[in-house]
């Protein structure tokens, strides 16, 4: 039998990790064809890219000539960005400029993803007009990404997105998935950062947003620039493992809010919340209720099976 091949084309890079995995999902379930790349975890199904390989990246977008890129692949790690920054230059900030060049090439829409981290966090809620103020390296070089890829490419756009959560392979993916383990082990205390404030976004929403800023874009020419997409639940570390222990019916007492900014690592904004009218006036947008979201990211990584049976049987 033929199979039909979408006529519509998207090239994600980071297509192995949290984010990129979901995006590759959300345009190939509705019809684009999707060709994601990686580079450490590449399997069958993905290319096998270095982005830092120039003429590797020239090839495989003019091989593909993809409609959108989705630039994914990052250091998103604050502190690994810290003891590598020069790695982490080269990805965030050379790597992003010149993916931006050969999407111009060959007319492709590239959607750069950013982070809330190019912000302060001293005076939310954050515009796309805000001037930003990155406190850490990963912001910095984050920051320069979205510079260099302007430059490269006019008509790309920059999604700037907050601290992501949803199916992971491993608890460690996410900075919100591991933190189960000192949830479900209640016979020691844990520490939980109860100053940063965060807002917790489920990769599906967002993978959803950049399908819908393709779609429209398609028809648009005009979308372009700088947007906004953040879940809308302010949450503290701790309130998070609070509301994983909750969903779980697992005990929270030995989980212990620690209100003071933290001393160690990277520093971070206190509240880098971002606003975002910009994409909701666009009709673009979805949001997953927290509770509802972690359960189903974290349900494979239960340790008590006897649980499962008295809540689904």
């Amino acid at each position: 039998e033929d199979i039909e091949i979408p006529s519509r084309r998207v090239l994600i890079t980071g297509a192995t990790g949290l984010l990129g995995r979901a995006v590759f999902k959300e345009f190939n379930e509705n019809n684009w064809n999707a060709v994601g790349c990686g580079y450490r975890r590449a399997r069958p199904r993905f290319e096998h890219i270095n982005l830092l390989d120039s003429i590797a990246v020239h090839d495989i977008i003019h091989d593909f000539q993809p409609h959108v890129i989705v630039h994914c692949a990052a250091e998103r790690r604050p502190d690994v960005v810290e003891s590598q920054p020069d790695a982490a230059s080269q990805l965030n900030v050379a790597a992003s400029g010149n993916l931006a060049k050969e999407a111009a090439g060959v007319g492709a829409f590239l959607i750069y993803i950013s982070t809330d981290y190019v912000f302060d966090g001293t005076s939310p809620p954050y515009k796309e007009t805000d001037v930003p103020n990155p406190l850490n390296l990963y912001g910095k070089t984050k920051l320069e990404g979205e510079k260099a890829v302007l430059e490269n490419n006019e008509d790309a756009a920059v999604l700037r997105i907050p601290l992501l959560y949803g199916e992971v392979e491993r608890l460690e993916e996410s900075a919100v998935t591991v933190m189960f383990d000192k949830v479900q082990f209640s016979n020691k205390s844990a520490n939980m950062d109860h100053w940063q404030q965060r807002f917790p976004t489920h990769v599906k929403d967002v993978a959803t947003v950049c399908r819908q800023l393709a779609e429209k874009r398609m028809l648009d020419p005009s979308i372009k620039g700088t947007f906004h997409w953040s879940g809308n639940e302010q949450m503290t570390k701790y309130e998070m493992a609070c509301a994983i222990a909750d969903a779980f019916n697992l005990p929270s007492s030995h989980l212990r809010p620690i209100t003071d900014c933290p001393v160690v690592g990277a520093l971070r904004p206190r509240n880098a919340q971002l606003d975002c009218s910009k994409l909701e006036m666009l009709g673009v947008g979805q949001r997953t209720p927290f509770r509802a979201g972690i359960k189903e990211s974290l349900w494979p990584f239960l340790v008590d099976k006897r649980w499962r049976q008295t809540v689904f049987h």
